[in-house]
């Protein structure tokens, strides 16, 4: 996402060496991973320090965050959601998995691909392009992105919306009122659901332990 805040701490340095570590003890081309936890739980974070880090191993890795990928437009979101009931319908059924795929499809070919991305300032969706040639990793963040199929290396944060609150505010993306915090609970509820495809978890004390 264009203009996202990142607000990278120790925490999110070490907990990122220890998957670099992980990813280092199954390389293999065309390495996917994917990064799954609730809003403010630092998936932005870690994705931006593990893909910096790759690169002290010679390893290209492209982060993609998911949340670029809705159905239904930012400036038109919360409508839609209030009209056709946030419990009903937020969830993995708000993106598109078929461009998604396409995008790793392109990944794993090594061709030129086009996806959508979010202006954060503006809420308007532009169109980024970029050449996977040369690209040796992909790194799939988003609430959801361990649901993608084809993952290598599947990362589950366990911290929830309740104890990432101030995160959430310090990166002012959304207001916190009654419509975003029903909002939060309904995607609570999706992304534990999603916690048994993970291969290793980030606790609550944001250290990187084996999945059971």
């Amino acid at each position: 996402m264009l203009e996202d805040v990142l607000l990278i701490a120790d925490k999110h340095r070490e907990a990122g060496a220890s998957i670099v570590k992980e990813i280092l003890k199954r390389k293999k081309p065309k390495f996917i991973v994917a990064i799954s936890g609730e809003s403010g739980s630092g998936k932005s974070e870690l994705t931006h320090v593990v893909a910096k880090e790759m690169r002290k191993h010679g390893i290209f890795a492209k982060p993609v965050h998911i949340d670029n990928f809705y159905n239904t437009l930012p400036l038109e979101r919360t409508r839609w959601r209030i009209k056709n009931g946030i419990e009903k319908v937020v969830g993995p059924g708000e993106y598109k998995w078929d461009e998604i795929n396409r995008v790793i499809d392109d990944f794993k070919n090594s061709r030129h691909s086009s996806m959508p991305c979010v202006d954060l300032v503006t809420e308007q969706v532009d169109t980024l392009t970029t050449d996977f040639n040369g690209i040796d990793m992909l790194i799939i963040d988003g609430l959801y992105a361990i649901k993608t199929e084809g993952v290598d290396l599947a990362v589950f944060i366990e911290l929830t919306y309740h104890e990432t609150k101030k995160a959430q505010k310090d990166r002012g993306k959304e207001p916190q009122n009654e419509y975003r915090m029903r909002v939060l609970e309904q995607e609570h509820r999706q992304v534990q659901r999603l916690k048994y495809k993970a291969d290793l978890l980030v606790n609550m004390d944001y250290k990187l332990v084996p999945a059971e």
